[in-house]
This record gives C-alpha cells, sequence and structure tokens, in this order.
C-alpha cells in the first residue's frame, strides 16, 4: 500500500464490557483498585455495574490491570482515570478507550475496596501521595449498581420526563470513610433529586443510583431485587420494573454477559402485560375506600354527623356497589357487596371476602384464606398499587367524573416524549402513506422519527423546526384516512 496505512481492529461477536479503575498522584505512584463489568447495556449506555467481573481470574485481573496502569503512566496521568476494555468470552482483552474522570459506577468500587475516591482525588488534588498502595488494595464482597432512569423500556427506553410526585426508596446509608461502609441494609443510594422535583428533557434522565453490597454475588443479586421492590416512583415512567426482570432473568443471574445480553433475552425482559389479579384489585378498592372515608370527614363540618360514619347498612338487603377501573387498554369490572357484618369483593369470577387496614399509603388486606400487603398512591384518578415487586397503575373510571365529556379528538399524532423538533418533511396539504417520514424530534441524546400510521392527508403541522415540544402534545392534524 505504500505510505498508506490500514487499520484493523479485533472483532468480537460477544464482547463484554469491562473497565479498570487507576489512581495515579503527582509522586509517581499509580494503582488499580480492580475492574468492573459493564457489559448490561441499552442503546450502548451502560444501565447495570458490577465488581468484581463475574468469571475474573486473578491472573487476568493482574494482566488488565499492570496494562491499564502501564497506559496511564505512559501520558503523565495524575488523578482517578477509567481505563476500558473489549473483552473476548475466552478472557482476551483489548484496549478501547480512557475516561479521564470518575465514572458513574464508581461507587460499586468503592463498595468492595472500603475506599472512597472522592477523597482520594482531593488529596492527589492538594499534592498528597495515594493512601494505599497497590499491595494494601483488596475486593471485600460483590456490589452491584442499578442506574434509575426516567424512560419507557416499552417503548424502546423513550426518555420521560415529569414531576417526581411520590418517591419511596429503600433503607439505605451513604458512604463513609471510617464508617460501616456497606450500612445496615448493604445499600446506596446517590440521587440528586427528592419527592416533588421534576425531571425535565434538558438533562440526563438519570434520578439515581441504586447501590448494593453483599459477602458474595449471589447475596448483592437478592439484595438489589429487594431494593427495586421497594423503589416506588410516581409521575413519570421509569425502568425499575424493566430492571427488576433483568436481574432476575436466568442470563444475569448465571453471569452470562455480553453487550447484547438485553437484545439476546427481548422475550424474557419485554413480556405482556400480566393480568391484574385479586391483590391488586382488592388493595386498589382498599385505597379508594379509604380516600373517600377521609374526604368525607374533611367535608363534612360535623365530624360527629352520621353522614362521616355511614356504613354498608341497607333495610332488608346487602348493599351492592360496582366500581369500574381501567387497567393499559382493558376495562375491569368489579363488585362490592356488603352488609354490617362483613363485605365480600368479586372480581373475574372470583368472590373472596373482604376486609382492610389503611394507615396513610401502607395497606393490608385480608380475602380468606389470601392476605396481601402493599403501598397505594393516589394520584388524582389513578392508583398506584406497588405490591409484590410489582407497580400496576389502575384508572377510576368515576361516572360522575367525566360525565358530558366529549368523546373523540379527530385525526392527530402525539410527542411520545418532550423534546426539540430538529427537521419537519412535510407541510399542510401533504398527502401522505402508512410509513412516510412526518418529522423527528431529539431529546437527551435520542432521535424519534415520527411517522404517518396510515394514508392520509395533512391537514396542519403545529411545530416547526426548533421548538420545544411537551410530552402528549399533538404534533399535526390530518384529514380523511387518518381521522377515522
Amino acid at each position: 500500500f505504500g505510505d498508506d496505512k490500514v487499520l484493523v481492529e479485533k472483532y468480537l461477536t460477544r464482547p463484554r464490557h469491562i473497565e479498570i479503575q487507576v489512581f495515579a498522584d503527582t509522586h509517581g505512584n499509580c494503582v488499580y483498585l480492580f475492574e468492573r463489568d459493564c457489559s448490561v447495556q441499552r442503546r450502548h449506555q451502560k444501565v447495570l455495574e458490577e465488581a468484581p467481573a463475574p468469571g475474573m481470574t486473578e491472573a487476568r485481573r493482574r494482566a488488565m490491570g499492570e496494562a491499564a496502569v502501564a497506559a496511564a503512566k505512559a501520558v503523565g496521568y495524575v488523578g482517578a482515570g477509567t481505563v476500558e476494555f473489549i473483552a473476548n468470552q475466552d478472557g482476551s482483552f483489548y484496549f478501547m478507550e480512557m475516561n479521564t474522570r470518575l465514572q458513574v459506577e464508581h461507587p460499586v468500587t468503592e463498595m468492595i475496596t472500603g475506599q472512597d475516591l472522592v477523597e482520594w482525588q482531593l488529596r492527589v488534588a492538594a499534592g498528597e501521595a495515594l493512601p494505599l498502595t497497590q499491595e494494601q488494595l483488596r475486593i471485600d464482597g460483590h456490589a452491584l449498581e442499578a442506574r434509575i432512569y426516567a424512560e419507557n423500556p416499552d417503548k424502546q427506553f423513550l426518555p420521560s420526563t415529569g414531576t417526581l410526585r411520590y418517591l419511596r426508596t429503600p433503607p439505605a446509608v451513604q458512604f463513609m470513610r471510617g464508617g460501616d461502609v456497606h450500612g445496615p441494609a448493604g445499600i446506596r443510594i446517590d440521587a440528586g433529586v427528592r419527592e416533588g422535583d421534576t425531571i425535565s428533557p434538558f438533562y440526563d434522565p438519570m434520578i439515581a443510583k441504586l447501590i448494593v453490597w453483599g459477602k458474595d454475588r449471589d447475596e448483592a443479586l437478592s439484595r438489589m431485587r429487594q431494593a427495586l421492590a421497594s423503589y416506588h416512583v410516581v409521575g413519570l415512567s421509569t425502568n425499575v420494573a424493566f430492571l427488576q426482570r433483568l436481574v432476575s432473568s436466568q442470563a444475569f443471574r448465571t453471569a452470562d454477559l455480553d453487550t447484547g445480553l438485553i437484545e439476546r433475552n427481548e422475550a424474557t425482559l419485554f413480556p405482556p402485560a400480566a393480568p391484574v389479579g385479586m391483590e391488586v384489585i382488592a388493595l386498589a378498592v382498599a385505597a379508594l375506600l379509604d380516600r373517600e372515608t377521609r374526604e368525607r370527614r374533611v367535608d363534612t363540618a360535623d365530624q360527629h354527623s352520621p353522614w362521616t360514619q355511614g356504613g354498608a347498612w341497607r333495610l332488608n338487603m346487602r348493599a351492592t356497589r360496582a366500581l369500574r377501573f381501567s387497567y393499559g387498554n382493558q376495562t375491569l369490572e368489579v363488585t362490592l357487596t356488603a352488609d354490617a357484618q362483613r363485605s365480600t369483593l368479586i372480581y373475574a369470577d372470583q368472590a373472596a371476602p373482604f376486609s382492610s387496614v389503611c394507615q396513610a399509603d401502607d395497606i393490608r388486606v385480608d380475602l380468606g384464606t389470601r392476605r396481601a400487603h402493599g403501598q397505594v398512591h393516589v394520584d388524582g384518578g389513578a392508583l398506584h398499587v406497588f405490591n409484590a415487586g410489582r407497580h400496576a397503575v389502575l384508572t377510576w373510571l368515576d361516572p360522575l367524573a367525566h360525565a358530558g365529556e366529549a368523546e373523540g379528538e379527530g385525526g392527530k399524532l402525539t410527542a411520545p416524549m418532550p423534546g426539540k423538533v430538529i427537521a419537519v418533511m412535510v407541510e399542510p396539504g401533504s398527502t401522505v402513506t402508512r410509513g412516510t417520514p412526518l418529522l423527528v424530534m431529539e431529546a437527551m441524546k435520542m432521535e424519534h422519527t415520527i411517522s404517518a400510521p396510515v394514508d392520509g392527508v395533512v391537514s396542519e403541522v403545529l411545530y416547526a423546526v426548533g421548538e420545544q415540544v411537551a410530552e402528549g402534545a399533538q404534533l399535526l392534524a390530518f384529514e380523511g384516512a387518518l381521522a377515522s
């Protein structure tokens, strides 16, 4: 080829993403604080990280660590850095890049080493030597980190925005040098938001980092499943349920890791919506009845009024109440019958005795031989039921609340996410066929093309290039087939 040069790169069919945490000071010292496996990714962005990497041998750990240190020393690096490698299933590894910073996933390294890496940064910046030598560093246990994102995994992980109207997290302690690193529950949460804050389209959609520690990988996995089940968010879509399926999947549990894990296990990780069971229905009904009772007491000036004490007594008959809920595209029919002695809940051809105890949003229901415990947050007409690690959203179809409202608004397409319009490919009067690109939106590092679902004519384009659009906003209007 003469003076021409050809760059040949190794192609790996099932690569793992393994990175080495390095630290160097101004005195010529450089160490590696072992490795992190970051293979579980979506859209080439990390979702789960863990340390140490499953299946890592001491010989390979030393080889990768020494290679990372050599790279840092070769450029006279100072401070915290991460040397990233693509690793083959046979253990061979290849340099990918170096990130010259402390990365999002650094807490798993802190959890297994007991070191505060932010403190290390400050000491090095102040001119001090590294606190420990390579020989003094040890691995203790196993740590996992899950990134809690404001996104909808069922819609190709589209970002979601909104207000954190309800946020409950598992008990946790922050990392403290010289204290109990792992905490009483072995759980750490790093977050920059709290209940009432807004997740906007202008920043990364991460809500928090959920980090757990265990004496081994199995214990860490168990703790992560429990922690995710206790992570409750209302106000926007999150990936919490997806993460629960991910850490429970056979591929992840058995450490069958590579960067294509999510795509390879799509059927397991994106199952059809499970039917709503009696326990979820019972919790929703209990929350609805409790809210009505509290509202009656607030609305009645005389707290001793018999209207605030109304029970289920009826003359010569049992009280019967029909309740309807929507769940996705389904309408759920529920009947509650009661007299002075007991209540019965009837749903999907099942009948069970019904009683409940409510303490704020914490609810316990008794269904005869079955019992259920969960939290229900009522947000307008929506009841967010958290039970057994599942988040189900039921909307009460109050027969009085929407009386007289108009049905249908004609043909239109709405924004699936908040963002900016970066391209418009049609104009009013354009005739389009199904699948024709109409406009392109951009938000949080993603582009999304809005296409025509059926044939029709564009009657109006409501946004121009460069304009910001809210989630659910109408983008275009149609006539003809699209409006039918």
